[in-house]
């Protein structure tokens, strides 16, 4: 089955794993927020969560992206994401798109044909 999707970012800690993807299999005029979309992986149930984009900053090299429901941080090599509604905090890696895992990916393709 073809990809319908890119890897762009793949953060990643024992309990879950938060993704930021591109679409490949929509139209070109489709709206951004459809496009890139950022997802949170829970590992254990492999159920996805869709994060609602607000806006981003970067300076330097910490990248800033903030949600509907929380705050993520990061850098080359990790990453911290702040709930917004419970206040948990999770630390995770910053790991290459690259090595997103094939489960990974079948579970992100599921949810998106969903």
């Amino acid at each position: 089955m073809k990809l319908l999707f890119t890897c762009l970012y793949y953060l990643e800690n024992p309990e879950q794993s938060i993704l930021e993807i591109k679409r490949t299999d929509l139209a070109e005029d489709a709206d951004i927020s459809e496009i890139f979309r950022w997802l949170i992986l829970d590992k254990k149930s492999a159920q996805i969560q869709s994060l609602t984009f607000r806006s981003m900053d970067s300076s330097g090299e910490v990248q800033e992206r903030f949600f509907e429901q929380g705050y993520l941080k990061f850098n080359e090599q990790s990453a911290t994401y702040i709930e917004k509604f419970n206040s948990a905090q999770h630390q995770l890696d910053n790991l290459s798109p690259a090595s997103l895992s094939t489960q990974i990916q079948d579970i992100v393709t599921a949810y998106l044909l969903s």
